[in-house]
């Protein structure tokens, strides 16, 4: 094998040597280990991006010649647009114009740096599943093609690399050296990168495996199922802090899914707690998270659920802070704490709106009765007997019901011809005793609904539908028949899960639609 050092310095010379010749006649003066990007845009001078700055190479803008003889020494460009470098990990991704035509060109150095991984030594070596966040250019996928090599050939596991970009195994057929025994499955374009986590699976019986980027409700979904197989996952996802995660409707689900729950009065009592809260709402694909903050320095969740189910209660969390010394010792910083006030003010929002909503309804559950020709004594003495939730009104125009008797109602007397005009119940009595009137209040609530019972079914109606769209990715599901204000909440949870949903019909059997 040969020296790592003159193998990295090599790696780096065949990228410079495809640039214009200005161009890598200009960066072969300088330090080749520092150098991170070459940029080629039609119209402007070249620029040379090092890991102190960036500098602009002389001789004039870009021309399409040059561009053109770079790009012809390169693989095919895919469907992501982009393009390497064979037994490279060097990246080149190209910027067109609207009629396909390449007048932009950005060259990433890739490197294989052996030991990268080594600050997570024990989570690898316990055979966990294992999360990495980061920023661009921090260095996730460098650190993922080693803990790949380290579980193939420091451990003898059988790991399956799926490699959408040729970002971890490099580009050709034959992989890089850097990913040790590891095998590799390329991925024809991004979106069916899915498909091939499954069929990695199902296909080549992998012990461990490797993602880099899960992006989509898709990649998250194949990846619960991957890990409910009991294989070991090691993979990257866009953002940089777990909190970002827990925010994110698409990919929240790699952390255990986030739900807003509507509690009993009683439940919410005894939490001391608001009505609607947030919970978790299954296992975490990943059991641990590392947040990358820099190329030395690692924020690591060890227990990804415990962490999550306290950022939700609103309490403190702490992360174990390791970096890399100069000398390349691991150093364990001791913890930071990790405030819930990160998480969104539009979650709290969200929460407070569906609280203050409940408590309107809460209040409308009250049956508001007017008596006529019937004791209104009796009336409110049988309404504390039963516990009804009714009150006595003294106009039609405040009531939800009127309470008579049979030969007023024959009558149709007083308000009860308006009532029945518009629809108000009229409850009419046999006689004006305090049996008959309270086992009419039982009867009263029994034929009418809690509308807080309601609201509960209709939301949990609405999680479901939403769950299911998300589970089998696509569908419409349409819901039952609401009101408005019920309507407004299931709109606002769809979004939540960062689904889409109208309302279509009229009233009263207009409904909610919901779809991917």
């Amino acid at each position: 094998m040969g020296h790592p050092q003159r193998d990295q310095y090599e790696e780096i010379n065949q990228l410079v040597a495809i640039a214009p010749r200005r161009v890598s006649d200009y960066i072969k003066v300088k330090d080749l280990s520092a150098l991170v990007e070459i940029i080629l845009d039609l119209g402007r001078a070249p620029l040379v991006r090092f890991t102190d700055g960036d500098e602009s190479v002389p001789g004039g803008a870009v021309t399409e010649q040059e561009v053109g003889a770079v790009v012809a020494q390169l693989s095919e460009f895919g469907a992501d647009n982009r393009a390497g470098i064979p037994r490279t990990l060097h990246r080149i991704s190209a910027i067109r114009n609207r009629g396909g035509k390449i007048v932009g060109l950005t060259c990433r150095v890739g490197r294989s740096i052996a030991g990268s991984g080594q600050a997570l030594s024990d989570l690898i070596e316990k055979g966990c599943s294992v999360l990495l966040l980061g920023a661009p250019g921090v260095g996730k996928t460098t650190m993922l093609r080693d803990i790949a090599r380290t579980f193939a050939d420091d451990l003898s596991k059988r790991v399956i690399i799926v490699d959408t970009s040729n970002e971890i195994g490099g580009d050709g057929d034959i992989p890089h050296p850097g990913i040790g025994s590891a095998r590799r499955m390329q991925v024809p374009s991004p979106q069916s990168q899915h498909e091939v986590m499954i069929e990695a699976v199902e296909n080549h019986t992998p012990e461990v495996i490797v993602i880099d980027e899960i992006g989509s409700l898709a990649e998250a979904e194949a990846a619960r199922t991957i890990a409910e197989r009991g294989v070991i996952l090691i993979a990257t996802a866009h953002g940089t802090r777990l909190i970002n995660l827990m925010q994110n409707p698409t990919l929240s689900d790699l952390v255990g899914g986030i739900e807003s729950v509507t509690l009993s009065d009683e439940e919410a009592r005894r939490r001391h707690t608001q009505k609607t809260i947030l919970e978790r709402r299954s296992a975490p694909t990943f059991e641990s998270l590392v947040e990358i903050n820099s190329f030395s320095e690692f924020a690591i969740h060890n227990d990804v659920a415990s962490t999550v189910d306290k950022l939700l209660r609103g309490e403190e969390v702490s992360a174990e802070i390791r970096k890399i010394s100069s000398a390349g010792e691991i150093e364990s910083y001791g913890e930071i704490a990790i405030s819930s006030n990160l998480l969104s003010d539009k979650l709290d929002h969200e929460i407070s709106a569906i609280d203050n909503k409940l408590e309107e309804l809460d209040k409308s559950d009250i049956v508001r009765l007017l008596p006529f020709g019937v004791s209104r004594a009796r009336l409110e003495k049988a309404i504390k007997v039963t516990h009804s939730n009714s009150t006595v009104v003294d106009s039609l125009s405040d009531a939800d019901a009127i309470l008579t008797l049979r030969p007023y109602y024959r009558r149709r007397s007083g308000p009860l011809k308006s009532a029945e005009n518009t629809g108000l119940p009229i409850y009419v009595l046999r006689n004006n005793t305090q049996h008959q009137i309270e086992r009419q209040l039982l009867s009263i609530s029994d034929t009418v609904p809690r509308q807080t019972d309601v609201m509960t079914k209709a939301l949990s109606e609405a999680e479901e539908a939403s769950g299911s769209i998300r589970m089998y990715g696509g569908g419409q599901v349409e819901l039952s028949p609401q009101n408005s204000h019920i309507r407004r909440l299931q709109h606002e949870l769809v979004e939540r899960h960062g689904l889409r949903s109208t309302s279509k019909g009229r009233e009263p059997y207009k409904r909610v639609v919901i779809w991917a």
